[in-house]
């Protein structure tokens, strides 16, 4: 099936196509180990995801919008399916196998994490690296890009190329002692922040609170300081 273009089709094909190559050679390989570490996989779940590999390998994957095929706590939370298709399409979301879409491009299933090594290719965050912060800094020249990455996600974007082309606001959901918030709630309170700033912009930050969260204000950081969103102590 013939995938409909999507916002990086023009900057990212040529990429994309490298990496569907290098997942046919593991396809082809067959060998079940590999298959563990590179889908991350195990039993009904690596089935699956071999499954898919297949189709997209052999171009009869049929494709949905990005944020009908991703599932999980940050994207429960942000509840896409009621944000209007010109706020979809504002959300941009790295991907292993597609390098970055946003919410509303045609993607077909298929479980590939940025971190990781295709045999014939390297880590797929290093091989992204350049494409994706050239892609991404294009797309949003002038504009105010607000980061919620995981770091895994951010390992595949130059902050500096990005930062050169767009204001950027880092956010940081953290522990009252300073680490990074991990876990249910905060992937949770990551995918209510997210929706708030599609609702409402950049006034999202300021004053944001949620079953106990909060973010820093702004008096208590510099202009270029990431914004702190706090766990409950």
């Amino acid at each position: 099936m013939q995938r409909r273009r999507d916002s990086f089709d023009a900057e990212l094909g040529a990429a994309r196509a490298v990496v569907r190559q290098a997942l046919g050679e593991v396809v082809a390989r067959g060998w079940a180990p590999e298959g563990e570490k590179v889908f991350a996989a195990r039993g009904d779940v690596l089935d699956r995801a071999w499954r898919a590999a297949r189709d997209l390998v052999d171009g009869t994957a049929p494709v949905r919008p990005a944020y009908e095929r991703y599932c999980g706590v940050v994207w429960t939370h942000l509840e896409p399916s009621s944000l209007t298709l010109a706020q979809r399409q504002r959300l941009l979301v790295p991907s292993g196998l597609y390098g970055v879409t946003s919410a509303q491009d045609p993607i077909g299933d298929y479980r590939l994490k940025m971190g990781v090594y295709l045999a014939s290719l390297g880590r797929l965050d290093v091989f992204w690296r350049d494409p994706v912060s050239a892609a991404v800094a294009e797309t949003t020249r002038g504009a105010i890009v607000v980061n919620l990455l995981p770091r895994e996600h951010e390992r595949a974007i130059d902050a500096s190329v990005l930062g050169a082309a767009s204001r950027v606001i880092d956010v940081v959901f953290a522990t009252p002692d300073g680490a990074r918030a991990a876990g249910h709630a905060a992937k949770a309170v990551k995918g209510v922040l997210a929706r708030r700033l599609l609702e409402n912009g950049l006034a999202a930050l300021e004053g944001f609170a949620w079953r106990g969260w909060e973010a820093e204000r702004r008096g208590d950081r510099t202009p270029d300081d990431p914004v702190r969103v706090l766990a409950p102590a």
